[in-house]
């Protein structure tokens, strides 16, 4: 009972711990969604710019298909929005359901119940978009299911951002204290029960802070009873380049994991072409082919599939169609590719001229040509 009789002995002490002068460190969790977004939404917005066409015999079919893939896939949504939506719930939470209402149109379920089986095709119950709950069940060969990796996103950056989360915090808070004016204040004895005191003994001391905090020349009046001191701070702090590399840490750990360049994610601009290549190799393509597979395994049969008819994604382009010119005479001229080919590459529709469909081959790429030699198609 000794310990608690000190309480008794030093009123003083009682009101102290309702003045509000200690702050928690903030767990900074806008950094984690930074993070998130910044990568999310830079893999969403390249997929959502790309192309969907379905093929007849390498043609472009422009039918009802087309315009619900790649115009409006459904009564409140456009094409481009709808994508965004899609690749964003497929990254971030690692699969996303796509079901046809029976109007026909696309839908993004919100919530639903996977029973999987491995005999029989998986089921898909309680179904819900927005605020409506479809009744029915719906089997696999009916929707669009896309799996992106095999661990949830939001548990490997929660994880990760365990590690950083707490530094980050505490670097800021201690650049805020840089040259932060320190102070005490002495105080007689008050006495606890004394409310009206200690509350009006609180407003001036926030006054004091205010006025502390805000105006470059404070003048704190000094009372009978009360003592005003100001503490020289001591010690270092990390400065704003240290704590930029720490959270631009956080977001190089968030790019790696999704497959993107850290530096392209940063926005880095030197030698962004390289970056741009390899965020659409080890990032985009292999997205767009597990989007590909699904939509072709579930838009045409077995046998419509081997006949001819697929669905081809388009992605944008990094590099412009004149910047590749010198390396598509080379190919067209050397006979490694015909004209159709080279479009195909290019992203553009097969044309009608018979011309595309043969292999030509300059003289100076032909047998013993000498190189030094203009050429002329033979």
């Amino acid at each position: 009972m000794g310990f608690f009789n000190i309480f008794k002995r030093n009123s003083e002490m009682d009101w102290m711990y309702d003045l509000e002068l200690l702050d928690d460190v903030s767990e900074r969790t806008h950094y984690k969604r930074l993070a998130i977004q910044t990568c999310t939404n830079m893999i969403a917005r390249t997929i959502s710019q790309s192309e969907f066409r379905f093929k007849e015999d390498q043609r472009t079919i422009q039918d009802r298909k087309y315009y619900k893939f790649n115009v409006r896939p459904n009564v409140n949504t456009s094409a481009s929005m709808f994508w965004h939506t899609v690749v964003h719930k497929l990254v971030y939470e690692n699969e996303c359901l796509i079901i046809k209402n029976d109007t026909d149109e696309l839908l993004i379920a919100d919530q639903y119940e996977r029973l999987q089986n491995a005999n029989y095709q998986d089921r898909f119950k309680g179904v819900t978009v927005k605020d409506f709950t479809f009744q029915r069940t719906f089997f696999s060969e009916d929707v669009i299911f896309l799996e992106y990796a095999n661990d949830n996103l939001t548990k490997l950056i929660d994880s990760l951002y365990s590690d950083y989360g707490e530094l980050i915090g505490r670097m800021f808070e201690l650049e805020k204290r840089k040259g932060q004016i320190r102070a005490t204040v002495d105080i007689d004895q008050v006495s606890g029960k004394d409310e009206e005191k200690t509350g009006r003994l609180q407003k001036y001391i926030d006054r004091i802070y205010s006025a502390v905090r805000e105006k470059s020349i404070a003048i704190v009046p000094q009372q009978k009873g009360f003592t005003y001191n100001e503490h020289a701070k001591g010690g270092e702090s990390p400065s704003v380049k240290e704590i930029n590399d720490v959270t631009n840490g956080f977001l190089d750990q968030v790019a790696r994991a999704l497959g993107i360049p850290p530096s392209f994610a940063r926005g880095d601009m030197s030698d962004v072409e390289n970056g741009a290549k390899n965020f659409m190799t080890f990032c985009i393509d292999p997205l767009l082919k597990k989007l590909t597979d699904e939509l072709n395994a579930k838009l045409f049969s077995e046998e419509e599939y081997l006949d001819g008819h697929r669905l081809d994604i388009r992605r944008i382009s990094y590099r412009d169609a004149f910047d590749l010119a010198s390396a598509v005479d080379k190919l067209r001229s050397s006979g490694v590719m015909n004209g159709h080919e080279l479009r195909d590459k290019l992203g553009l529709e097969h044309s009608d001229d018979p011309s595309l469909e043969k292999f030509m081959i300059t003289k100076n790429f032909a047998p013993g040509a000498d190189a030094s030699e203009g050429g002329e198609e033979e």
